[in-house]
C-alpha cells in the first residue's frame, strides 16, 4: 500500500510504498476513506516541529471503515487520566506514531468513534483535530455562553471555522478578523455578525467601536496583534490561544490584564472526553464542517502548497478511495 511519510529534512514528504499493517491485540485495521490536512503536517515538512522522526506516516484527521461501519479517528495518544491536563506521555497521531495518510492504518479500537450520520465522508475526514482543538478552547476553556460576544482572529483555517460554527450553534454573537475581505464575507455568509481587516491601521479600535467589545476572544497567532485583541476585551473576558504562528507576544500591558480581570487561557488539542463531547455536539446541532479543497492523496503536494500559502477557507482533505 502507499502512504505519505516524512523521511528527512532533505526529503520531507513522499508518497510511496510501505508495508501493510499487521493485526495486533487491542488494535484494528482501519481502511481510510478521507483524511484532513493540518498545519502541523506542513510544519513538519519545513522542520518546524519538535522530535521529528524519519519513516513516519503523517496525518492526524480521518474517517475510515472497519467491520462495515464508518469511524472517525481520535488523534489523541496517551492523554492520561486527568481530563483537565494532558500527561507527560501525551502526543498526537501522525508524529512520532504513524498517522492517517495511508490506505490502511493500525489503530486502537478505543481511538474510534462512530461517524455522525448527517456528515458526508469529506466532512468527516476533516473534523477530528481541528474540531477537537476548537471545542476545547471555546467550550471547555473559555466557557462561551449563548448571550456572549466572540471575536475569532484569522478566520479561514479549520480551527477558526469550527469555533465560528460551534459558537453560532451555542447562540453567541460572532465577529471575525482576517487579512482577506473575501474570507470575512464568507464568514458573514455562514452567520458571523461582521469582521475587520487586521491589515488596516487601528483596526482593533474600529472593530471595538463597531462591535461593542468582546466577552471571549479566540486567537491562533500571538505576535504583535495579540495585544490589540486584548484591547478589545470587556471586563472579565476570557481569551483562548491555541497557536503562535506570528511569534512572541509583544507590547502586552499587565495593567490591562489585571484592571479588566482578564483570563488568558492556553489550550492544545483536548482530552478523550472532549473529543466525544465534540462529536456529540456536532451530531446534535447537525454541524457540517466547511470543506475548502479536496485532493487525491497522491496529489498531496497541492494541498500542502495551498495551506502553506494561506489560501484556504475551510478544511483541505485527501481522498484515499481508489
Amino acid at each position: 500500500m502507499k502512504a505519505i511519510q516524512y523521511l528527512s529534512s532533505e526529503q520531507p514528504a513522499v508518497f510511496h510504498e510501505v508495508a501493510e499493517p499487521l493485526a495486533a491485540e487491542g488494535k484494528v485495521i482501519l481502511e481510510m476513506l478521507y483524511s484532513g490536512l493540518n498545519h502541523r503536517d506542513v510544519w513538519m515538512t519545513k522542520g518546524l516541529y519538535p522530535n521529528l522522526k524519519g519513516g513516519v506516516t503523517l496525518g492526524s484527521d480521518g474517517v475510515g471503515t472497519w467491520e462495515a461501519k464508518r469511524y472517525l479517528v481520535n488523534p489523541n495518544v496517551n492523554w492520561g487520566e486527568d481530563a483537565l491536563l494532558p500527561g507527560d506521555q501525551y502526543r498526537i497521531l501522525g508524529m512520532p506514531d504513524n498517522g492517517t495518510f495511508a490506505e490502511k492504518i493500525l489503530i486502537g479500537s478505543d481511538r474510534l468513534v462512530e461517524m455522525p450520520g448527517h456528515l458526508s465522508l469529506q466532512e468527516a475526514g476533516g473534523l477530528s483535530l481541528a474540531g477537537l482543538t476548537a471545542y476545547r478552547a471555546l467550550i471547555n476553556r473559555c466557557q462561551l455562553e449563548a448571550h456572549e460576544r466572540l471575536c475569532i482572529s484569522g478566520i479561514g483555517g479549520g480551527v477558526a471555522l469550527f469555533a465560528l460554527q460551534f459558537a453560532l450553534a451555542r447562540g453567541a454573537e460572532v465577529w471575525v478578523t482576517s487579512s482577506s475581505q473575501d474570507k470575512i464575507e464568507k464568514a458573514i455568509s455562514l452567520g458571523a455578525s461582521g469582521g475587520y481587516l487586521y491589515t488596516e491601521d487601528s483596526w482593533h479600535k474600529s472593530l471595538n467601536k463597531l462591535s461593542g467589545g468582546f466577552d471571549v476572544i479566540i486567537d491562533s497567532a500571538g505576535g504583535l496583534g495579540f495585544s490589540q485583541l486584548v484591547s478589545m476585551a470587556k471586563k472579565g473576558a476570557r481569551i483562548g490561544i491555541y497557536g503562535g504562528s506570528k511569534g512572541l507576544i509583544q507590547d502586552l500591558s499587565p495593567q490591562t490584564i489585571f484592571w479588566k480581570h482578564l483570563s488568558i487561557l492556553g489550550s492544545t488539542m483536548g482530552s478523550d472526553k472532549d473529543f466525544r463531547e465534540m462529536v456529540d455536539f456536532v451530531a446534535e446541532h447537525k454541524i457540517h464542517p466547511i470543506i475548502g479543497s479536496v485532493y487525491k492523496v497522491s496529489d498531496f503536494q497541492q494541498g500542502f502548497q495551498r495551506m502553506d500559502y494561506g489560501a484556504q477557507f475551510g478544511k483541505i482533505v485527501f481522498d484515499h478511495r481508489k
